[in-house]
């Protein structure tokens, strides 16, 4: 399914939606993610009474995802529910000259469109990215990934040593040790 926005109907008109699309439907390219419900989205968009062709979208999104834990690599699920209040500029000629442009604090919060319009669902795709945590964990207690044997410490348990592999401060230890100093 594709919504997009033509800047050419929004010079007339502001665009209300209610859009859900299926698992599958928008192309996240993250291999530990995955949409497991519906994405359901509503709100408008409408171009700003000014000069510069910004278009402001507006609206709220609810989506069930399931991605990896980080520590221990089950299935974790992670419901996302939030409002969006976002602004779009169209991007610079190509034609100019390609310098460094410094960005005022306004303008840091604005993304770019480039053509007639506006895709829905990259909007989307991009917003939720930016909405995941960086780093995923079943429980605050999870215990990992045993990196000797592999098993999941959460549900078996191992009987592995783990040795530093690389010790890097040794050098500095055997040298405090040789003099004699004591550590802080």
């Amino acid at each position: 399914m594709r919504v997009f926005f033509s800047i050419r109907e929004l010079e007339v008109k502001k665009i209300r939606f209610e859009v859900d699309f299926q698992p599958g439907q928008i192309a996240f390219e993250q291999d530990n993610m995955r949409q497991v419900t519906p994405l359901r989205t509503e709100g408008v968009a409408e171009l700003l009474n000014n000069t510069l062709g910004e278009v402001r979208i507006k609206g709220k999104l609810e989506v069930g995802l399931e991605m990896d834990c980080d520590r221990c690599l089950d299935p974790v699920q992670f419901p996302l529910a939030t409002d969006f209040d976002l602004f779009y500029r169209p991007a610079p000629a190509t034609g100019m000259a390609s310098h460094e442009v410094e960005l005022d604090d306004g303008e840091s919060q604005i993304g770019f469109y480039e053509g007639s319009g506006i895709e829905l669902g990259e909007i989307l795709r991009e917003h939720i990215l930016l909405s995941i945590p960086m780093h995923m964990v079943c429980s605050e207690a999870c215990q990992g990934i045993c990196p000797v044997c592999g098993v999941n410490r959460n549900t078996g348990e191992c009987h592995c040593e783990t040795k530093p592999a690389d010790d890097r401060w040794s050098a500095l230890r055997e040298l405090r040790e040789t003099l004699g100093t004591k550590p802080n």
